[in-house]
């Protein structure tokens, strides 16, 4: 399959849109290498892709600011230093769900224990039943 390439790079639709940016007189300096890696440069962005791609701009007096938020898959190699925060990142949050996790199941183990009337220790209550009945 063959692919239609203009005569002339600076007739390549890819790189008009990127030289309509630059004065004339420095875009005729550019040589057809310079173009070739200027157009690979600008056609192989992986980053514009993303599953969350937030962009705007915020009016603030007489100046605008823009935000860009964007999230997605990493299908980058990650480097050693990468990898191990990576890790640490996934125990943080490992631990943190089971800490919840195990607060709320003792929570509702209390609560069932309490409806049902059973007490561990005599005349000593932590008041999360009392506080869970006055809902």
């Amino acid at each position: 399959m063959a692919i239609n390439r203009p005569a002339s790079l600076h007739e390549d639709p890819a790189l008009q849109h990127l030289l309509a940016k630059v004065p004339d007189r420095v875009k005729e300096t550019f040589t057809e290498e310079q173009l070739s890696y200027l157009r690979n440069a600008s056609v192989n962005r992986q980053w514009r892709n993303h599953t969350v791609d937030l962009r705007g701009t915020i009016p603030w007096f007489k100046f605008r600011y823009y935000y860009v938020f964007i999230a997605g898959k990493n299908n980058r190699e990650l480097s050693r230093a990468e990898q191990k925060a990576s890790k640490i990142i996934s125990a943080v949050f490992l631990a943190g769900f089971l800490c919840v996790s195990l607060i709320i199941g003792l929570l509702a183990l209390y609560l069932l224990k309490s409806a049902l009337g059973i007490n561990l220790f005599d005349n000593f209550s932590l008041g999360i039943w009392d506080w869970f009945k006055s809902l």
